[in-house]
């Protein structure tokens, strides 16, 4: 039993001493200092991490900021187009701050950027040759929505096709036409669009009379009816202007045309137009009825 006690004592006290001395501390510093080396880069490449995920929850946040801001003063009238930029500039700075971190912590890890970036640029380069039409159509979409030339629910006409806008989207324009055809118009053949919803239109009215006619009489007939039907409710909030008469605009062997205007909301022309016309017919059936009159 004493044998084992001072067996163990001996132990002890030999395990002590080889701890305490001075070589054994300089091992365990120099093992220390070793392993803070070696953890260097992972610190560093945590501390990436962590500001970029800081930053990209201040970048979005910025964006939703703006967009509650651009709303509230009204500055976009269609909602969609404000999601769909909002989004747009929200990927986009997603995209780029991890590819910045992404570098950035492949350098940490000894591995040399050069090469990465020059194989992306010369990817980049092949990639946007062989998807010409698909980055002219990314672009081309986005200064659309940016210039508001174009919003859901406006009419427009756009590669020969004239339709009701129901979804414009970075790739293509999805439009409606009179008789239900959907017609999909990708963004990089818009050269010229034709908007026909802002902020006023005209009722293009071409009336036809028999030359024999006195034009003061069938002036004094196309402003009338058109009084008559800028007082009626059923019609007056979308009549924005009198009746424009700008004269004679052709005149045959037996009939002259009378060329005239009226100022509507978008839209509104052809129902604006519809209206008068059979009014005037009417109009001009009593005339006929009661020649004398």
């Amino acid at each position: 039993m004493r044998q084992d006690m001072s067996f163990a004592h001996h132990a002890g006290m030999f395990l002590f001493q080889f701890i305490s001395g001075p070589c054994m501390q300089s091992d365990i510093w120099l093992h220390v200092e070793h392993w803070a080396r070696a953890l260097q880069p992972f610190w560093h490449i945590l501390l990436i991490i962590l500001l970029a995920a800081m930053l990209l929850r201040f970048t979005h946040r910025l964006v939703r900021v703006l967009k509650v801001y651009i709303v509230a003063r009204s500055l976009m009238r269609d909602a969609r187009r404000i999601d769909t930029l909002s989004n747009v500039f929200q990927h986009a700075a997603t995209v780029i701050i991890i590819a910045i971190a992404g570098m950035l912590a492949l350098a940490e890890i000894g591995i040399a950027i050069t090469p990465i970036l020059a194989t992306a640029g010369v990817a980049g380069i092949a990639i946007g040759f062989g998807a010409q039409s698909l980055v002219k159509d990314f672009f081309t979409g986005l200064f659309l929505l940016i210039e508001n030339q174009v919003s859901e629910g406006d009419v427009i006409e756009v590669a020969g096709k004239t339709g009701l806008v129901e979804e414009i989207t970075l790739r293509h324009i999805r439009m409606r036409d009179d008789d239900g055809s959907v017609h999909f118009i990708p963004n990089s053949s818009i050269t010229i669009l034709t908007n026909r919803s802002r902020g006023f239109a005209y009722a293009i009215i071409d009336f036809v009379a028999t030359r024999n006619a006195t034009p003061d009489m069938i002036f004094g007939m196309i402003q009338d009816v058109a009084h008559a039907l800028r007082n009626d409710p059923a019609f007056a909030p979308q009549i924005l202007g009198d009746m424009e008469i700008e004269g004679i605009d052709r005149l045959d062997d037996a009939l002259m045309t009378i060329h005239c205007r009226m100022k509507v909301k978008p839209l509104q022309q052809q129902r604006i137009r519809r209206e008068f016309l059979a009014r005037m017919k009417t109009a001009l059936d009593g005339i006929m009825a009661n020649p004398a009159k």
